[in-house]
């Protein structure tokens, strides 16, 4: 990969992802990707849940009731249709489960910074197959209702949601900081 395809790097937000998303052939690449990342002991500490057509919207509509239980009497309408139409920004969510295994060896912080990687990893094949991504986490990520309706595992947790489709723009370049304002070289 050649190092201006790291160095150009930009989400797509979610709200400009586009049909077509990936073909279920395209996805297992994106998964395949997904599992190329630092894995010490190679503990797999990471599950992927794909949502994709009608799945993203049975999704929404759950999680719009979960919202609906906790915001009670705060909740407006919008708020529902917001919760409803989350998945429906873009034609693939893959839920990037960070599920860390035992080990005396490998703490569970490095498997989670694991499942982070597998996060980016889908982002960076993403775009390598043609399409935009957003990593997006929200409330939904932290929710122990929505951990349950995901069926996560006590020890389990949302690392991220990337969010994959056709690109509706072209993301503008953000300015960012000069490598030499972050490092400093260690001295003894």
């Amino acid at each position: 990969m050649p190092l201006q395809f790291l160095l150009k790097r930009r989400s797509v937000v979610a709200s400009q992802l586009r049909e077509p998303g990936p073909d279920s052939a395209q996805i297992t690449e994106l998964i395949r990707a997904a599992i190329r990342v630092p894995d010490h002991k190679a503990l797999t500490p990471w599950r992927f849940l794909v949502f994709t057509k009608d799945a993203r919207a049975d999704f929404g509509r759950a999680i719009a009731d979960i919202y609906e239980q906790t915001h009670g009497d705060e909740c407006l309408p919008r708020h529902l249709e917001n919760e409803r139409n989350r998945f429906m920004r873009a034609p693939l969510v893959i839920a990037v489960i960070s599920s860390p295994v035992e080990s005396e060896k490998v703490p569970v912080s490095e498997q989670l910074l694991s499942a982070g990687a597998s996060c980016q990893n889908i982002l960076h094949a993403a775009r390598a197959l043609g399409f935009g991504g957003q990593w997006i986490t929200e409330w939904i990520a932290y929710d122990q209702q929505v951990a349950k309706l995901l069926r996560l595992e006590k020890t389990q947790s949302v690392a991220g949601f990337p969010y994959i489709g056709t690109p509706a723009i072209v993301p503008k370049e953000r300015p960012r900081v000069e490598p030499q304002e972050l490092m400093s070289y260690w001295k003894n």
